[in-house]
């Protein structure tokens, strides 16, 4: 089981020698062995005994703690991290460095890569749309070589990064069918179901990738592409660019097979914005955890790899 989804309200978690238990109305509703848990994911109203707590961080999992309807992120709690301290020294020097850069450039250009990579793939399947995804991979094709081609600036990689970011959403715009009304990438709040989607599975990859982040040793707050900005884990939301793609792939899927639909999403309530209903979202958890657990071995190896990088090819202290 890797990870626990909680999505239910109202619920007690107590601790009962290994496992944890669950209790309702003062009725014990059932039991969860903790042993195979690495995180916990506790959506909305649910009160747990500090002993639970304790017990998680002491076996090494990660809670993640999410608002209910709007599935918004309220904090997370590890037990004890990485001891390695120069690995973090390393990493502030290096992020004042030209080390940034060539990081940067690394991320963006595999990030771009891999959304010309989608666009093309996506012929296959939809050759009516052959044209607008062609059209939308030469520009991107483009914008690779003068990555390759010159020394770049910050702002400039920035400024080339958000060219093709605008370009490739453009065309992934058109994959999806008009009832969804997905017409341009928004956020805090989504206005459409697609949008609805993409921003709960960004959500929920960023914090996997801090989790391996603190876990291995990494300040997630210190990054190279994102400037530090504060309450914001910028290494994160750098590492997040190069899976980017791989979400809008599983979001696609999501929706080519009619798996989620409008009917699953909330719009016009009393609140802004388009929400995954809390029914739906009991599906979409399995789901989303199938994707998430083939795609973990590459969250752990990305982290290690860049960690070795800041140490000079040294490996990090071992735990």
């Amino acid at each position: 089981m890797g990870t626990l989804y909680i999505d239910r309200k109202d619920l007690h978690i107590k601790h009962d020698g290994n496992a944890l238990a669950f209790y309702s109305n003062e009725k014990r509703e059932g039991i969860v062995p903790m042993n195979p848990l690495k995180r916990v994911i506790m959506v909305g109203n649910i009160s747990i005994e500090t002993s639970v707590l304790h017990r998680l961080s002491n076996e090494g999992i990660s809670v993640l703690f999410l608002s209910g309807k709007r599935l918004r992120f309220c904090g997370m709690i590890h037990g004890r991290l990485h001891n390695n301290g120069f690995l973090r020294v390393k990493q502030y020097e290096k992020s004042l460095s030209d080390f940034s850069v060539k990081i940067a450039k690394d991320i963006i250009k595999r990030k771009v890569e891999g959304q010309r990579e989608f666009l093309m793939d996506v012929i296959e399947s939809r050759p009516d749309l052959r044209f607008p995804m062609t059209n939308a991979a030469g520009v991107l094709g483009k914008i690779l070589k003068k990555m390759l081609s010159q020394e770049l600036e910050m702002e400039t990689l920035r400024g080339l990064e958000g060219g093709a970011s605008s370009r490739y959403f453009q065309a992934f715009t058109k994959i999806f069918p008009e009832s969804l009304k997905f017409k341009k990438r928004n956020r805090r709040p989504p206005e459409d179901p697609v949008n609805a989607m993409l921003s709960l599975c960004y959500t929920l990859l960023h914090y996997e990738l801090v989790r391996e982040i603190e876990v291995i040793g990494l300040d997630p707050t210190i990054g190279f592409y994102h400037q530090f900005e504060y309450g914001r884990e910028s290494l994160a939301c750098d590492l997040v660019e190069l899976y980017r793609t791989d979400v809008d792939r599983f979001v696609r899927e999501l929706f080519r097979d009619r798996t989620f639909a409008a009917r699953d999403f909330a719009q016009k309530d009393e609140r802004p914005g388009c929400y995954l209903k809390k029914g739906s979202r009991g599906r979409f958890y399995p789901i989303y955890e199938e994707w998430a657990k083939s795609m973990r071995p590459q969250f752990i190896s990305e982290v290690r790899t860049l960690a070795v990088r800041i140490m000079d090819g040294q490996d990090i202290i071992p735990e």
